[in-house]
C-alpha cells in the first residue's frame, strides 16, 4: 500500500437535538461541559469510537479493515495473531501469556503486521505492549475534543418504568396503587439527560510523515472521510437519536510537511448565527433572538481569499 503523501487538516461540524452526545460518567452521565463557559464537550475518544464502529460494519471481512479496539475484544489475543503469523511453527506463540520480539527486526515486523491488518492501528496508532508485546505505533490521524459553538443548557428529564423486575416488586406496586387510589407514584423512576440542541466543532489532523510509518494511504483517507460523513447514521440510540455530521471541511497541503499552520487555516472557518438571513457573529450580543434549535439557525462561512500557496480547501461534506 502506498502511503499518503499530502498533509491534511480538517474541521468537523456535527449537531445533536434532544440527545446526549457524550455523557460524563463522573457527573451522573450528564452531557460533558466546560464548567467555566458551559460549552458542551465531546471527547476525541468518543469520536474515534464512532469511526471504528462505522469501519467495522461498512468494511466487515475486508482485508486490512479489521478493528483492533472493539467492544469485548481481548487485546493480547489481537497481538497473538501477529506472533502466530510470524512464528507459524512455534507452539508457544499459540498459547503463552507473555511474548516478546526476539530483536529489532522482528519487532518491526510485528508492528507492520498490526498496521497492515487493523485499520485503527494504521490510522490512530496504539500501545500494544501489554503481555504479548507488539510495541507501540503513533498514528497519523489525531482529533481534538469537540466543543459546542455556543453554551448549552443540559436538561434532566424524569422517566418511569411500567414493568416490574420480579414478583415482589409487582405485588408492592399493586398494593401501593390500591392504597394511593390508582396513582403511579411508586413506579420505578429514572432520569435522562439531554441537550435540546447543540452544534459542535472538532478539528482533525492527518500527518503524511507518520502515514509513511504505518502505511496509511489514499484508500484509508477515503474511508476516514466516509466514516466522518456517515458515522452518526449507524450510532442511533435512545440518547443519540438525532445526531448528524453537517460539514467536513478539509485543507489539503501540497507537501507532506504542510504549507501553512493548522490553526491559521482553521480560523478561516467561521460559524455565526443566521439572523433574518444575515450572518451575525456569535460573540456579539444577540438580543431578542431565541436559542438555536436547528442547523439552519447557523451560517458557516469559509474564507477562501489569499489562501497560502500549496493549500487547497476541499469540502468532504
Amino acid at each position: 500500500m502506498t502511503a499518503l503523501v499530502n498533509r491534511y487538516d480538517f474541521v468537523l461540524l456535527f449537531d445533536v437535538a434532544k440527545g446526549n452526545p457524550n455523557g460524563d460518567p463522573d457527573a451522573g452521565n450528564l452531557p460533558r461541559l466546560d464548567p467555566e463557559t458551559n460549552h458542551g464537550l465531546v471527547s476525541d475518544v468518543s469520536l474515534k469510537r464512532k469511526i471504528r464502529n462505522y469501519v467495522e460494519i461498512a468494511r466487515e471481512g475486508e482485508p486490512g479493515c479489521n478493528i483492533y479496539v472493539q467492544e469485548g475484544a481481548i487485546l493480547n489475543e489481537q497481538h497473538r495473531k501477529a506472533y502466530v503469523a510470524l512464528r507459524p511453527d512455534d507452539e508457544k506463540a499459540k498459547k503463552d501469556g507473555k511474548l516478546n520480539p526476539k530483536g529489532d527486526e522482528e519487532a518491526q515486523r510485528l508492528r507492520d503486521f498490526m498496521c497492515r491488518n487493523f485499520f485503527d492501528v494504521r490510522t490512530f496508532g496504539a500501545v500494544m505492549s501489554t503481555g504479548i508485546n507488539c510495541g507501540q505505533v503513533r498514528g497519523p490521524v489525531q482529533m481534538t475534543f469537540a466543543q459546542s459553538v455556543e453554551p448549552i443548557v443540559p436538561q434532566e428529564i424524569s422517566i418511569t418504568r411500567m414493568a416490574a423486575t420480579n414478583e415482589a416488586e409487582k405485588k408492592l406496586r399493586a398494593e401501593g396503587s390500591e392504597e394511593d387510589n390508582g396513582r403511579t407514584d411508586n413506579r420505578t423512576m429514572g432520569r435522562k439527560h439531554i441537550v435540546p440542541y447543540g452544534l459542535y466543532r472538532a478539528h482533525g489532523f492527518v500527518s503524511a510523515k507518520l502515514a509513511e510509518r504505518t502505511g496509511f494511504g489514499e484508500a484509508d483517507l477515503d474511508l476516514l472521510r466516509e466514516a466522518l460523513v456517515s458515522m452518526f447514521e449507524h450510532d442511533r440510540s435512545a440518547a443519540r437519536g438525532e445526531m448528524a455530521s453537517r460539514k467536513v471541511i478539509a485543507f489539503k497541503h501540497a507537501s507532506a510537511l504542510g504549507n501553512a499552520p493548522a490553526h491559521a487555516l482553521f480560523e478561516r472557518i467561521e460559524i455565526g448565527r443566521n439572523i433574518d438571513g444575515e450572518f451575525r457573529r456569535i460573540d456579539r450580543q444577540l438580543d431578542n433572538h431565541p436559542p438555536a434549535r436547528a442547523f439552519s439557525d447557523y451560517v458557516v462561512r469559509i474564507n477562501r481569499n489569499s489562501l497560502p500557496e500549496g493549500v487547497e480547501i476541499i469540502e468532504w461534506l
